[in-house]
């Protein structure tokens, strides 16, 4: 879906998905609202629904209107913000490297579970049950789906993953996204796909994954969990405003979106900071990535 250098020309384009609306539009709130940007790391048409439940919830703490936009990928949401076109955001966690290198991002809140522990997910790759391929390495000359150009689920760690055990010859299959990645291995249109431990609790909970009839191979390290992040070059004292009412939402106003996250039991929000993604810091420097690659 993404391809390198390709992308960003066409990354201008927001699709709004949704606005949400309070009482009031607060004169603190930029421009008269605040703008929340999303990527579409599931079915844009299964997320406005759960994210527009932590909007209004959002909006009501603020006091101002908050909108709600899905973006196009993960390149769009970085160059929208880096653009002042986005106030707040959530970035999966090797996006935010470069949202906070290129679009002056800062990581406020990310997800806890019913203790208030931050939440983790990790990364896997995944074969048909009757494949001959048992481990990573047996992947050589074989075809590999995955999800979108500059996830770290879907494309860094599971070519980390191939770096890291030498294996050659992979057939790379970019198929734009982490739900049409397990689907190019459920139709038989690749010998293994990534699927991370959040797509496959999600496709387990609808009976669109049948996990008796596949196999995991290979799982990374855990990842911690996406940051909702705030654009840097804003007043201060708005920043302080939007991470104390996120850290004020209850498990109920975030609980829709966690499912999406396998954060269960919901707990609130929690509050991160640069050194809790430095794994994907360290992750994007060995791979070489750059801003575009996103």
């Amino acid at each position: 879906m993404r391809t390198l250098g390709v992308v960003l020309a066409a990354a201008l384009a927001l699709t709004a998905c949704g606005t949400t609306n309070s009482a009031s539009s607060g004169g603190d709130c930029p421009n008269g609202k605040v703008r929340f940007g999303v990527e579409p790391y599931e079915d844009p048409a299964k997320l406005k629904p759960a994210y527009e439940v932590l909007a209004k919830a959002l909006a009501t703490k603020l006091g101002c209107e908050v909108e709600l936009q899905v973006v196009d990928d993960y390149a769009a949401e970085v160059l929208a913000m880096r653009n002042g076109k986005l106030e707040i955001a959530q970035f999966g966690p090797l996006g935010y490297v470069f949202a906070s290198q290129k679009a002056k991002a800062e990581p406020m809140v990310s997800f806890a579970d019913g203790s208030g522990k931050l939440t983790s997910y990790t990364a896997g790759i995944w074969v048909a049950k009757d494949s001959p391929a048992r481990t990573i390495e047996d992947l050589a000359g074989k075809s590999l789906a995955l999800g979108s150009v500059g996830s770290a689920s879907g494309d860094a760690l599971p070519r980390y993953g191939l770096k890291k055990h030498n294996v050659a010859d992979v057939k790379l299959d970019y198929a734009g996204g982490h739900p049409e990645a397990m689907l190019s291995l459920i139709n038989g249109k690749v010998d293994a796909a990534e699927i991370n431990s959040q797509q496959l609790a999600t496709a387990k909970g609808t009976g669109t994954f049948d996990e008796s009839k596949f196999r995991q191979i290979w799982k990374s390290e855990p990842i911690p969990n996406d940051p909702i992040t705030v654009r840097g070059d804003l007043d201060p004292a708005f920043k302080d405003k939007v991470r104390k009412a996120l850290l004020e939402l209850s498990p109920a106003d975030v609980e829709k979106v966690g499912a999406f996250l396998d954060v269960t039991p919901p707990g609130p929000l929690v509050q991160v900071n640069n050194d809790t993604y430095k794994v994907l810091f360290d992750l994007a420097t060995t791979l070489g990535l750059q801003e575009e690659d996103v």
